[in-house]
């Protein structure tokens, strides 16, 4: 029969893999995402795929936290840490996205139409729900903090997938250009809530 402490290490062990796919698809998903969006002038292109980036970052300080999930005290300590690096990165892609986004509109920088970043956006939508799923499972288990903002994150990409896919297919069916730089000031306040939110140690279920 299971122990908890024997519960607990399996879950941890489900923890790690997740987010070893987490790195792994986010690493691949960011560099397609930037490259179409250099190459279209898509700021809501790039904006996700550096939000896949910070997908990256915090798989992996998870899996640092995970590293040491036997130890409480030291478990506690990287727990508040993760959270507060997950944050930063959330604010300083809200920023960055925010900038860049009402410059476009100012200017009225027309993005050319790409069907890849159709696509990639339509493959998220399928992917970022079944990984937040198991992610949160896997938090309950835990009682993790760090990990229950792990699975937020990913909820706010495949968020930012349904704005990124109406930009995009509003841009390439109707030719509004402004529909681009619009879906990307629309992630701006939903990122940085979620920045200031795990700054404080919040999650969805606190």
């Amino acid at each position: 029969m299971e122990t908890a402490l024997e519960r607990r290490a399996v879950a941890a062990l489900r923890g790690k893999h997740l987010e070893y796919f987490t790195i792994a698809w986010n690493s691949l998903e960011g560099l397609i995402a930037v490259i179409l969006g250099a190459l279209a002038g898509s700021i809501s292109l790039v904006g996700f795929g550096i939000d896949s980036f910070i997908e990256v970052t915090s798989g992996a300080v998870l899996l640092w936290r995970m590293a040491v999930d036997a130890d409480v005290r030291r478990r506690e300590r990287n727990e508040r840490f993760s959270l507060r690096i997950v944050g930063v990165c959330f604010l300083a892609l809200a920023v960055y996205v925010g900038y860049e986004s009402i410059s476009d509109l100012v200017s009225r920088k027309a993005p050319e139409h790409s069907s890849p970043g159709i696509i990639l956006a339509c493959v998220s939508l399928v992917v970022m729900p079944l990984l937040s799923r198991a992610k949160k499972k896997v938090a309950n288990e835990l009682g993790s903090s760090a990990m229950h903002a792990d699975a937020k994150q990913t909820d706010f990409c495949v968020y930012l997938s349904v704005i990124l896919l109406l930009g995009l297919v509003l841009n390439a069916a109707l030719r509004w250009w402004w529909a681009d730089p619009t879906a990307a000031v629309l992630m701006v306040p939903l990122i940085a809530k979620e920045g200031v939110e795990a700054m404080r140690g919040e999650t969805c279920c606190d």
